[in-house]
């Protein structure tokens, strides 16, 4: 029984480790936002 306790909590744990593990985790950097000319469409 302890066996089988055992067994279901690392299957467990190692489910649950890899959920959500797409690729390299990083940080994304901020967009790179330009100063918007005023346009002359305002007729």
């Amino acid at each position: 029984m302890r066996i089988r306790l055992v067994c279901f909590m690392l299957l467990t744990i190692f489910c649950l480790n890899g959920c959500g593990q797409k690729g390299p985790l990083y940080l994304p950097e901020k967009p790179q936002t330009s100063p918007k000319q005023p346009s002359d469409n305002n007729q």
